[in-house]
C-alpha cells in the first residue's frame, strides 16, 4: 500500500473490497463494468496527457513555493477590493472548517439550521446597513448583483413601459469599471439600451426604465443622490444603487434616499482579496419586487409543533423552477463567504463596525491633508475612503513599486488611494514618503489620525442598525467562539455523513487542497493588482486551463464564471458571438430536451434565445426522432442544443454522437452541461461526443467544497472554434481576439478555490482521475444493485447499468399515505442528508454516491433506506401518526414525559445499531413551508415584530 499516494485517501473503496462489490453489481472486474456503462464509440482510445501525480507532501511544498512568485504588496487600488482582517476566530471555525464549508445548500432545513440562521444574520446585516426590506443570502460578486439589479427593474417596469418598450438604463459613468463590462454583457441579449453619463447632466427621460449609480464614486466622491432618485421616481425612473458595505455604517443608506435596489460586495466584511473572490455579493430591494428578486432568501417559519424554524423562502422564485420564464439563471450563493461576513458584523457589532468605518475614514483625511501640505492636492470634495490626488502618475508608481505599494492611477496625472481596515500610522507615513520622494520635498510625519470629517452632515449616517442581541452580544472570542459551534452542531455536513445528492456530486474536499487558501501569498492578492505581482497565480491558473482543457478535449478555457449557472451563460454567449462573428444574426434558436436541468432554459433566456424544447422517450433518453424534426424545422436560425452528458436521468445515451451531428448538420453548435462530469473524466469527453463547448462545476467534479451553497465556480472549455470569444475583464484583459466582454467582475473569477482543484488534478494525476470515475459509477452500480429489490430504478442504461448516479421511483408509495419528502424526512433520523429530491422526475430520488465514499458507508445508507423501506410496507394511508409522516424526531420529541406516537422511542431515534454512537438530532421538526411564505420575514426581528 502506497501510503503516500493521495488518490488512497480520495478513493473510498479499499481494494480487498472490490471482489464483493463486483460480485453484488454482477461483474468480474471493474473493466466489464464500465464497458457495460459507457458507449465504446465514445471511449477515450488513450490516457490523460497530465504530469505524474505528486504526493501530499509534494504539493504542499510545491505551492508554497509557487507562491513565493506572487509578490504581496500593500494595496491602496481599491475598485470594490480591499485588504480586510480575517478575525483567526472566524478563520479558524468557521473558513478552516469542514462542519462549514462541507455543507450542502440547505435545502433540507431541519437539518441545517445552524446555517440558515448565520445566514439570516447576513441578510440582517445587509438590510439594516442598505436601509432596504429584504435581501438576499448572496449572489455572485458586486458585478453580477448590479446586471441582476438591471434585469429586476426591466422585468418590474409598468404596464404601459412594457407597452412602449421602455428600454433604457442609466449607468453613472462613477460605475466600477468591471461592473459596467457585466452589464453590456448582460444588457445586450436582453435588448435593454445601456447609456453611460453624469448623473448631474441626466435628463430624465422617459425612455428610461432604470438607473444604477456607485456610492461612493469609483474613485471616492461621495453623492447626495436624493434629489436624483426623487426626480428619477417622478419619471417612473427606478434607482438601483452600488454602494460599499463598509461606508454605508458612516453614510446615509440608500434606502433613506429612496433607492429600489441597492447591491454591491462583502468582500471588506473580513473575506481575503484571493485575486478576485469568492466574495458574496449582496442585494438588497423593497418588498414589493421580492417575487422579482434573484437568488435565495432564508426566511423565518415554524415547525408543526409552531416553533420557530428557519428555511429557504419562496420556493417557486427558485429559477430552475421557473425555466425558461425565469429573469435570472442564479440558483447558487456564496453561503461560506455570507457566513463570514455575517459574523463579522455580529463579532464587531455596530458600535465596531462604525470604529472600523471612522478609522478607515480618518486614515484618508489625515493622508489627504498631509498630501496637500506637500502640494499634492486632492480633489474629491467628500470621499469616505478613497482619495483622488494629482500628481505624475508614472513617477509615483515607480516609486511606489519600489516600496512595493500599489495604487491605482486612472491617466498620467492622477493617483487613487483608497484606505482600509489594515491601515495603518506607519502605513500612513510610506505612503507620504512616497509622495514626498516624487515631488522632491521633504516628508511629513504624522503621528496620530485627524478628527476631521470629509462627509457632508447630510450624509452622515443617523439612523441606527444592527440593534438586535445577536449582533450585540458575541464580542469576545469566547463568546462567538461557541455561537459558532452551536451553530454548526445543527447541521449535518461530509464531516458527519455521505449526502449523496445526484446531480451535486458531494465529494469529499481533501485537507491538502484546502489548506493552501489560508497562506498569504495566495490570499491576499488583489484581483487588479500588476500581473508581474501575480506570477505564481498566473503559472497555476494557466496551468489549470490545460489541466482542464485535456480532461474535455477542447483548446481554450476561461475560470472567469464563478458558478456552474454563470458558465451556462457563458458558453450560449460564446456561441453567439461566434454566429454574429458570421452574419448569422438570425440564429437564435436554443433545443434543450425535456429532461435538462432548469437553469439551462433560463441561461438560454438570459441570452436572448429562443426555446425549442425537444421530447424525452419513455425510457428517459432523448427522443432522436423528435430533436432531427426540430433542428431540420429551424435550421436557418438554429444557434445551439443543451444536453446534459451522461444525461439528467444518469444513462449515457448511446445516440449522443448522432445528435450532435444533427445540430452541426443543421448550422448550429453543441453546448454541454458538465453537470455530471464525474461519469466521464478519463473515460470519454465532450469534445469526443461531438460537443463545442462545455461548463464545468468545479464545485462538484473538481472537489471545491460546497460551502452550504457556494463557493462555486463554473469555468467554460471550448474547442478552436470559440476560443476567440472568451470573456474579458476591463481593467486586466483576458480572453481571446474577439473577446466578449465580462461574465463577472474579476479577471479570472473566484481565483483563490481554483487552488483546489488545481491541487486535486496534480495530486490524482491522470490515473487517480480515471479511477476516481470508475469508482464513482461502481459506487453507483453498487448501490443500484443493493437497493433494486426494495425500490424500483426510473431509468438504466442499455446493459442496466446506472451512470455514476441513479433515480428511484417513490411514486407507488402514496398508496400507503408516503411521499418522497416523507423519506427524505425520515432519513435524517439515521443520520442522513437526503438525495435530490423530486428532480428531474417529481416523486423520485436521485442518488450520486461519488468515488469518495468506502463500502461500509455505502452500506450503512443501503441499510437505512431498506429499513425505511419496511417502515413504508408497515404504513396505512389512514394513519397520519406513523413514522415516517412524523418524521424527523428531535431531542426534545424522544425526552419529552408524554409519548403519544404508536411506535417506541427507539425505533424513532435509532432504528438501526450503527446510529447510537453517532446520533445526529434535527434541532427543529419538520418545517411549514407555506407559513413562511405567507408570512415573509427574512431578518432577525423577533417573529412579533411582523404580527
Amino acid at each position: 500500500m502506497r501510503t503516500d499516494a493521495f488518490a488512497l485517501r480520495h478513493l473510498g473503496p479499499r481494494e480487498s473490497d472490490l471482489n464483493h462489490m463486483f460480485k453484488t453489481v454482477g461483474v468480474e472486474s471493474l473493466d466489464q463494468l464500465i464497458f457495460e456503462t459507457i458507449p465504446d464509440d465514445i471511449r477515450l482510445k488513450n490516457d490523460l496527457n497530465l504530469d505524474a501525480p505528486m504526493t501530499e507532501y509534494e504539493y504542499l511544498t510545491h505551492i508554497q513555493e509557487l507562491g513565493k512568485k506572487n509578490k504581496v504588496f500593500k494595496s491602496y487600488i481599491g475598485l470594490g477590493y480591499h485588504p480586510a482582517i480575517v478575525p483567526a476566530v472566524i478563520q479558524r471555525n468557521i473558513f478552516e472548517n469542514p462542519g462549514w464549508y462541507t455543507a450542502y445548500t440547505p435545502y433540507q432545513a431541519e437539518i441545517a439550521q445552524g446555517r440558515l440562521e448565520a445566514i439570516l444574520n447576513f441578510q440582517t446585516t445587509v438590510i439594516e446597513l442598505t436601509g432596504m426590506e429584504i435581501a438576499n443570502a448572496s449572489l455572485l460578486d458586486e458585478g453580477t448583483a448590479a446586471a441582476e439589479a438591471m434585469a429586476l427593474l426591466f422585468d418590474v417596469r409598468t404596464r404601459d413601459q412594457k407597452k412602449n418598450n421602455v428600454s433604457k438604463f442609466f449607468v453613472s459613468e462613477e460605475i466600477l469599471p468591471q461592473t459596467l463590462s457585466v452589464l453590456q454583457t448582460r444588457s445586450t441579449p436582453l435588448n435593454i439600451e445601456l447609456v453611460v453619463g453624469n448623473h448631474e447632466t441626466f435628463d430624465f427621460s422617459t425612455d428610461f426604465f432604470g438607473a444604477i449609480l456607485q456610492y461612493p464614486g469609483k474613485y471616492g466622491q461621495v453623492y447626495d443622490y436624493a434629489g436624483f432618485i426623487a426626480k428619477a421616481a417622478e419619471n417612473e425612473i427606478k434607482v438601483a444603487v452600488a454602494a460599499d458595505i463598509l461606508s454605508l455604517a458612516k453614510l446615509t443608506s440608500p434606502g433613506e434616499m429612496g433607492a429600489a435596489v441597492v447591491v454591491g460586495t462583502t468582500q471588506r466584511f473580513g473575506i481575503p482579496m484571493g485575486y478576485g473572490g469568492p466574495h458574496a455579493g449582496y442585494f438588497a430591494t423593497k418588498e414589493e419586487y421580492k417575487r422579482s428578486m434573484p437568488g435565495r432568501i432564508i426566511g423565518v417559519s415554524i415547525d408543526v409543533n409552531g416553533n420557530r424554524a428557519l428555511r429557504m423562502a419562496l420556493g417557486t422564485r427558485e429559477q430552475h423552477i421557473k425555466r425558461e420564464k425565469a429573469t435570472s439563471n442564479i440558483c447558487t450563493a456564496q453561503v461560506l463567504l455570507a457566513v463570514m461576513a455575517g459574523m463579522y458584523a455580529v463579532f464587531h457589532g455596530p458600535k465596531g463596525l462604525q470604529y472600523i468605518a471612522n478609522k478607515v475614514h480618518a486614515s484618508a483625511v489625515t493622508t489627504a491633508d498631509a498630501l496637500n501640505k506637500l502640494g499634492v492636492y486632492q480633489t474629491n470634495t467628500a470621499f469616505f475612503d478613497t482619495i483622488l490626488v494629482k500628481a505624475d502618475a508614472q513617477k509615483v508608481k515607480a516609486i511606489a513599486e519600489k516600496h512595493e505599494v500599489n495604487f491605482f492611477y486612472p491617466d498620467a496625472e492622477t493617483v487613487s488611494i483608497s484606505f482600509n481596515e489594515t491601515t495603518s500610522v506607519n502605513d500612513i507615513n510610506q505612503i507620504i514618503a512616497i509622495f514626498a520622494e516624487a515631488t522632491g520635498k521633504d516628508k511629513i510625519t504624522i503621528s496620530q489620525l485627524a478628527n476631521e470629517v470629509m462627509v457632508p452632515e447630510n450624509l452622515v449616517r443617523k439612523s441606527t442598525f444592527l440593534q438586535h442581541d445577536v449582533f450585540n452580544n458575541h464580542h469576545s472570542e469566547s463568546q462567538l467562539m461557541r455561537y459558532i459551534k452551536k451553530l454548526e452542531r445543527k447541521d449535518l455536513s461530509l464531516n458527519h455523513s455521505m449526502i449523496s445528492l445526484g446531480s451535486c456530486t458531494m465529494k469529499l474536499n481533501a485537507a491538502a487542497e484546502m489548506l493552501p487558501l489560508s497562506m498569504a501569498n495566495w490570499n491576499s492578492i488583489h484581483p487588479f493588482a500588476p500581473i508581474e505581482q501575480a506570477e505564481g497565480y498566473q503559472i497555476m491558473l494557466k496551468k489549470l486551463e490545460q489541466q482542464l482543457n485535456v480532461v474535455t478535449g477542447f483548446q481554450g478555457t476561461t475560470l472567469q464564471p464563478n458558478s456552474g449557472a454563470q458558465g451556462e451563460y457563458a458558453g450560449l454567449m460564446a456561441i453567439r458571438a461566434y454566429h454574429l462573428s458570421r452574419g448569422d444574426n438570425h440564429r437564435n434558436v436554443c433545443l434543450i430536451p425535456a429532461s435538462a436541468h432548469g437553469t439551462n432554459p433560463a441561461s438560454a433566456a438570459m441570452a436572448g434565445m429562443e426555446i425549442i424544447v425537444t421530447k424525452t422517450m419513455d425510457n428517459g433518453n432523448i427522443d432522436v426522432e423528435d430533436l432531427r424534426a426540430k433542428a431540420i424545422l429551424h435550421k436557418d436560425n438554429l444557434s445551439a442544443l443543451m444536453v446534459t452528458y451522461p444525461s439528467t436521468h444518469g444513462v449515457f445515451e448511446s445516440a449522443i454522437i448522432e445528435i450532435t451531428k444533427i445540430i452541426h448538420d443543421n448550422g448550429g453548435l453543441v453546448y454541454m452541461d458538465g453537470a455530471n462530469m464525474n461519469a466521464q473524466v478519463g473515460l470519454t469527453n465532450p469534445a469526443t461526443i461531438g460537443a463545442d463547448v462545455c461548463h464545468l462545476n468545479l464545485h462538484k467534479t473538481f472537489a471545491i467544497p460546497h460551502g452550504g451553497g457556494g463557493p462555486g465556480v463554473g469555468p467554460i472549455c471550448v474547442n478552436e472554434k470559440l476560443v476567440p470569444f472568451l470573456p474579458t475583464n476591463p481593467v486586466i484583459p483576458t480572453g481571446g481576439s474577439q473577446a466578449i466582454t465580462a461574465i463577472s467582475s474579476a479577471p479570472y473569477g473566484s481565483a483563490l478555490v481554483c487552488l483546489i482543484s488545481y491541487g486535486y488534478i496534480t495530486m490524482l494525476g491522470a490515473e487517480g482521475l480515471t479511477n476516481a470515475t470508475k469508482y464513482a459509477i461502481l459506487n453507483a452500480n453498487y448501490m443500484k444493485a443493493r437497493l433494486d429489490e426494495h425500490y424500483p430504478v426510473l431509468y438504466s442504461g442499455e446493459m442496466g447499468r446506472a451512470a455514476h448516479e441513479m433515480i428511484l421511483d417513490c411514486r407507488a408509495f402514496e398508496e400507503k399515505g408516503i411521499k418522497v419528502t416523507d423519506i427524505a424526512k425520515r432519513l435524517m433520523d439515521y443520520g442522513f442528508h437526503a438525495p435530490t429530491v423530486s428532480f428531474p422526475v417529481a416523486g423520485t430520488l436521485m442518488i450520486e454516491p461519488t468515488e469518495s465514499e468506502d463500502l461500509a458507508e455505502l452500506d450503512r445508507f443501503c441499510d437505512a433506506m431498506i429499513s425505511i423501506r419496511k417502515e413504508i410496507e408497515a404504513s396505512t394511508k389512514e394513519d397520519a401518526n406513523n413514522i415516517l409522516r412524523n418524521a424527523p424526531h428531535t431531542l426534545a420529541m424522544v425526552t419529552a414525559n408524554d409519548w403519544v406516537f404508536p411506535y417506541t422511542r427507539e425505533q424513532a431515534a435509532y432504528a438501526l445499531d450503527y446510529i447510537a454512537e453517532n446520533k445526529f438530532w434535527p434541532t427543529v421538526r419538520r418545517v411549514d413551508e407555506a407559513y413562511g411564505d405567507r408570512n415573509l420575514v427574512c431578518s432577525c426581528a423577533p417573529i412579533e415584530a411582523y404580527m
